[in-house]
């Protein structure tokens, strides 16, 4: 690695073991692992442990597995194994070899399962869930023995090779270390290694109906693979004492490390995968990929870039540190990539006619600079007819002279066309204004108007020509929850009703096939992309991804 290489990774605590480490020779080479459970969709929380996870392997030249903890087989399913690849690949990382499975080592499991029995160190027990609870104690008084914890070797490979052949119920026996039920730590009061579970895995069919517990997985998996440094975030601080006590107690050679850092935790949302899975069961969201969500696929389909993700999560930074990150922060990074990279465009979300009057003919094609400041990014063609649309509020019959849009009687710019005027109105029966009238200064076209007494053009205005708009409608998304911190509150309480907003309108000709997930700057409205589940030519959908600029920040 070179040293500009060395000078540009982000640093925390993690990377300066990693360096320490590798200074020491204690590795030669970093093998990571992201080890997601495939019960639910990936969420921002999980983006930042990816980056951690893959960041590093690149970085130091190592590799990084994808494997998936699928010992739950009851609340796991092949959508969310292949959504969950699927978010990995698109914020731009590459796992080493094929996708990993922990039922890939569930004969392995099961042998070091076998040995810890032979070695006195686990044990089969007849406890109900209610009387293991009632052992274990709480955290101001120990646990007490089961009456089952002194069996004999003989008698518990027996009664575990009964447990796999599926001769007892669910929840009448499992598998248990013998650690120390005085423990101060939880974790080590003798916790469960297997459960029987008769459900069919997505991977190994029926084969098994007991299956083994994450914390006596994870850290035979971690050693199975070499992985050099184990990553996870800190609720599993108390849980690395088992970790290393089994991989003491078991004849293997590989010693993981493990290293704990503080999770995301992001204002008006939730991390909490069985919340979001209550979301979506109840129906207060449209599935997982809503773009209200903070899934990857919420966010994907909102119009959030693999790179402004990457972004977050290296400005967020890696800590022991619990706290409540500023959605602004997120918001922050996807503004500053579009604002980068987005082309512009014209949309108008709550139109009313404009017929220009003085303007006869068949519609003249401007050209209009797909971004103000790449002229790399060329040009695109601006209809411009005699009947145009332009946005509700941009036109008032009165106004004070704060007000710099169109108003009866004054001018206005059309952003990359003419100056035009507002001269009389038409109103419904209701006394709203349907159509205005006008004329266009065909001498302003790029330049500024001549001047003359009394001549105020009053500011710059999108618009969209009527005789090539083409219909859309427009999803504008707000943050899920109209408090900080919704945990705790009840989901009904904290949900934000405007959260979703839909306008029907207009958009300009050049977007008639706009490409799911391409993102623009709609000029004067905020950054949308064309919505990559409901879009299509004959039905353009545009969901909204931030505003121009922070309006809750401002509040």
């Amino acid at each position: 690695m070179s040293a500009s290489d060395t000078e540009n990774r982000p640093s925390n605590f993690i990377r300066t073991i990693i360096d320490t480490d590798l200074a020491a020779g204690k590795h030669q080479s970093v093998k990571t692992r992201f080890p997601p459970e495939p019960n639910g969709y990936l969420h921002i929380g999980h983006a930042k442990s990816i980056c951690l996870n893959f960041g590093i392997a690149q970085d130091y030249q190592g590799t990084c597995n994808l494997r998936f903890d699928d010992t739950n087989p009851e609340k796991e399913d092949m959508d969310f194994v292949r959504s969950i690849q699927e978010d990995v690949s698109w914020l731009g990382f590459q796992w080493d070899g094929e996708v990993r499975y922990s039922s890939n080592y569930f004969d392995s499991l099961y042998g070091y399962a076998i040995e810890l029995i032979e070695k006195g160190l686990a044990y089969v027990d007849f406890l109900s869930p209610e009387q293991m609870r009632e052992y274990r104690g709480t955290l101001k008084e120990p646990g007490k023995n089961s009456p089952h914890r002194d069996s004999s070797v003989e008698d518990n490979l027996a009664n575990f090779e009964k447990m796999r052949a599926g001769e007892y119920k669910e929840g009448q026996a499992c598998l248990r270390a013998k650690i120390d039920m005085s423990s101060p730590f939880m974790v080590m009061r003798d916790p469960v290694l297997y459960r029987v579970k008769f459900v069919e895995h997505h991977q190994t069919g029926d084969k098994w109906c007991i299956y083994p517990m994450y914390d006596f997985t994870h850290c035979i998996s971690d050693a199975l693979e070499n992985i050099t440094h184990s990553l996870c975030t800190l609720e599993f601080q108390d849980n690395r004492r088992l970790y290393d006590w089994v991989l003491d107690n078991i004849s293997i050679e590989a010693r993981p490390h493990q290293y704990e850092f503080s999770r995301l935790n992001l204002e008006y949302t939730l991390m909490s995968k069985r919340k979001l899975s209550a979301l979506v069961e109840e129906g207060k969201v449209s599935g997982w990929n809503d773009p209200r969500m903070p899934t990857i696929a919420g966010l994907r389909r909102r119009g959030y870039t693999p790179a402004s993700i990457r972004e977050f999560s290296k400005r967020i930074g890696v800590t022991k540190q619990d706290n409540l990150v500023e959605m602004g922060m997120l918001e922050a990074c996807i503004r500053d990539d579009l604002n980068a990279n987005a082309p512009r465009a014209m949309a108008v979300m709550d139109p009313i006619k404009l017929v220009i009057e003085n303007f006869d003919g068949e519609p003249e094609i401007l050209q209009a600079p797909n971004h103000p400041n790449k002229e790399e990014m060329g040009t695109r063609e601006l209809p411009f007819s005699r009947e145009i649309y332009i946005d509700r509020a941009d036109f008032r019959e009165e106004a004070n002279k704060k007000y710099k849009r169109l108003v009866l009687g004054n001018e206005v710019r059309l952003r990359n066309a003419y100056v035009v005027s507002a001269d009389r109105v038409e109103y419904d029966e209701q006394g709203n204004v349907t159509t205005i009238y006008g004329q266009y200064d065909k001498d302003t076209l790029g330049k500024n108007p001549e001047p003359r007494e009394g001549r105020k053009v009053r500011g710059v205005i999108h618009w969209v020509a009527a005789s090539h708009a083409k219909p859309a409608q427009f999803r504008l998304y707000d943050r899920l929850f109209k408090v900080a911190n919704p945990n705790g509150l009840e989901i009904d309480e904290a949900l934000n009703p405007d959260s979703l907003i839909e306008k029907s309108g207009f958009v300009e000709a050049s977007l008639a096939n706009a490409v799911a997930e391409q993102a623009y700057q709609f000029e004067r409205e905020g950054y949308f992309c064309a919505d990559n589940t409901d879009s299509s030519a004959d039905n353009l959908v545009f969901n909204r991804t931030v505003g121009l600029r922070d309006s809750w920040g401002q509040g």
